[in-house]
C-alpha cells in the first residue's frame, strides 16, 4: 500500500548502530507487537520506521522502544506501541478510511503513524504547549497530511465534519455525543470508555438502525478533559 505521509528522518533517527534509539531497537518492538498478537503488517511497517524516540523528551530516549506509555508533561503521556498499534489496526480493518479525526494529539506519535496509512488526518489538541511541540515533529518530519487544531476535543471538529473515522485518545465515562454526530453513515469510532481502573476500548460502527458497539477489550488512558489548556 502506498503511504501518505512522508516518514523523512532526522539526523538522530539515523544512527542506526547506537543503543536504545537504534533501528535495531525498533526491530525489536516490532517483534515484541507481533508476539502479542499485532498482524497488520501496514502498522507493523510504520511502527518500525517511525523515530518513537523524536515524539519524547529526550531523557526519556533510552526507554522509547520499550512497549510501555511514557510522560511527556502536562499530565499527558504518549501511548504504550501495543495501543498504538492496536488502535491503528483495529481502525483499519473495515477498509481504509479517507478522513480520520484524532481527538487528544498529545506528543503526535498516533497522529504519525495514522498519517503514513490515511490520505488525510485531522487532530484537536487542548493543550497548546503539546500542539506546538507536535507541530514542530510534523515539520521536522516533513508530514504534510496532517492538519491541527488548538480546541476543545470534546468537540471534534465540526467544521471539517463529517469523518470517515474518528479516534480518541483520552477516555471518558461515555463518547460524547457532539463526536458521534460528525461519523459518516457506515464510519468508525474507537475510544477508551469508562472510569480510571475499569477502561474498555471500544468500536462504535454508525449505521441506519443507530449505532453498533464492539468491546475489544481493557486499557488505561488520561481522562477526556474539556476546555482548553
Amino acid at each position: 500500500m502506498k503511504t501518505t505521509g512522508s516518514l523523512h528522518r532526522s539526523p538522530a533517527a539515523d544512527a542506526q548502530g547506537l543503543g536504545m534509539t537504534s533501528q535495531r531497537a525498533r526491530d525489536r518492538l516490532v517483534m515484541r507487537l507481533r508476539e502479542e498478537g499485532i498482524r497488520d503488517l501496514r502498522v507493523l511497517d510504520v511502527i518500525r520506521k517511525l523515530p518513537r524516540h523524536l515524539f519524547i523528551d529526550e531523557a526519556l530516549a533510552s526507554r522509547a522502544y520499550e512497549d510501555t506509555a511514557l510522560p511527556i508533561g502536562h499530565g499527558q503521556t504518549i501511548s504504550q506501541p501495543w495501543i498504538v498499534a492496536r488502535m491503528t489496526e483495529a481502525l483499519l480493518e473495515g477498509g481504509v478510511p479517507q478522513r480520520v479525526l484524532e481527538v487528544g494529539t498529545g506528543s503526535g506519535y498516533q497522529a504519525a503513524v495514522l498519517a503514513a496509512l490515511v490520505p488525510q488526518v485531522f487532530t484537536v489538541e487542548r493543550i497548546e504547549e503539546l500542539l506546538r511541540q507536535a507541530r514542530r515533529r510534523f515539520r521536522q518530519m516533513k508530514i504534510e497530511n496532517i492538519r491541527s487544531r488548538h480546541d476543545d476535543g470534546a468537540l471534534g471538529w465540526p467544521a471539517e465534519a463529517p469523518f470517515d473515522a474518528i479516534i480518541l485518545t483520552a477516555a471518558g465515562e461515555v463518547v460524547p455525543q457532539e463526536l458521534l454526530a460528525q461519523l459518516r453513515p457506515a464510519g468508525v469510532l474507537l475510544a477508551p470508555v469508562g472510569p480510571a481502573g475499569q477502561q474498555q476500548l471500544v468500536r462504535m460502527r454508525a449505521g441506519d438502525d443507530g449505532t453498533e458497539t464492539e468491546v475489544l477489550g481493557p486499557v488505561s488512558f488520561v481522562p477526556l478533559l474539556g476546555g482548553l489548556a
